[in-house]
């Protein structure tokens, strides 16, 4: 399943413009959305949910036009997963899973299958007893993943399904997502880069209701070679003054000094070197530019 997205503009009553213009294609496997927060991931996500009617413009699932006549076939075939979800506080995890598969006309059986599928791969068989409102953060987000999985949705949208999740958990989170998206379609907008890094091969920078980069994840590293570079420094007074006349991306502490990640588009005029780029400092420079 492709998503194509044309010259798609939404502005809110009050007059701010959230999504301005943006022409995108989400083709088949897991696709990446970064962007800090007020970019407008969310609106786009909700517009692709039909929670959200746009202002102008237009989407498509495959040859399926985002049209009121085509939204009940529309979200049949999707799953979506909120930023903030708020389920059924005094039903247990099982009583709130089977009642949202029910919601969604997922036969008995298969929910009931599914949802033992589920519990067993997000760690959460033993609590599934537990009534929703005894959860952590992190176990909510597990359970709301697993409620946008029940209808084995053709088209997958997940807005931060690892927020509060430890290490652990989240690479068995990654790991299900990349399984899923065999043969489907998964849009995953997340603030954690290593969760794009380690699950998605394309993705979109958006910043201010546009697209600052969108493309592959190697084309994205190769934007942002020579750009990066690496020094020690005594101590922080000397980072200070390096920050008047350089972008700084990260410091840190180390033995005999401090290390410095600085962004620019010619090498420092001081000793340095240039690091294994990740997709953070490739995410960083677009971000500066």
């Amino acid at each position: 399943m492709n998503i194509t997205i044309k010259d798609l503009t939404v502005t809110f009553k009050n007059g701010i413009t959230a999504v301005n213009h943006v022409d995108l294609e989400i083709p088949q496997g897991i696709f990446g959305l970064l962007g800090e927060n007020g970019a407008g991931k969310t609106t786009l996500m909700r517009v692709l949910t039909t929670a959200v009617k746009p202002t102008g413009g237009c989407v498509a699932m495959d040859q399926t036009l985002y049209e009121e006549s085509n939204y009940g076939a529309i979200r049949k075939k999707i799953g979506y997963l909120p930023q903030e979800l708020n389920l059924y506080p005094n039903l247990t995890v099982r009583e709130c899973l089977e009642y949202l598969g029910e919601l969604s006309g997922v036969p008995k059986k298969a929910c009931r299958e599914r949802i033992d599928f589920y519990l067993e791969k997000t760690s959460l068989l033993e609590h599934q007893k537990k009534k929703m409102r005894q959860l952590s953060g992190g176990m909510k987000r597990r359970v709301g993943l697993i409620q946008a999985l029940l209808n084995e949705p053709e088209f997958l949208i997940i807005d931060e399904p690892t927020t509060g999740l430890d290490p652990e958990e989240r690479i068995r989170i990654r790991n299900l997502l990349v399984d899923f998206s065999e043969n489907r379609t998964v849009l995953f907008s997340t603030h954690v880069v290593e969760d794009l890094a380690a699950t998605c091969s394309r993705l979109a920078v958006m910043r201010k209701g546009s697209f600052l980069y969108t493309g592959t994840v190697r084309e994205l590293l190769d934007m942002a070679k020579g750009h990066i570079w690496v020094c020690t420094v005594g101590d922080e007074a000397e980072a200070r003054a390096l920050e008047q006349k350089y972008h700084i991306s990260s410091k840190q502490f180390v033995e005999g000094g401090m290390r410095l990640k600085i962004i620019s588009e010619g090498k420092p005029e001081i000793p340095c070197s240039q690091p294994e780029l990740t997709l953070e400092d490739a995410y960083v420079y677009v971000m500066s530019r």
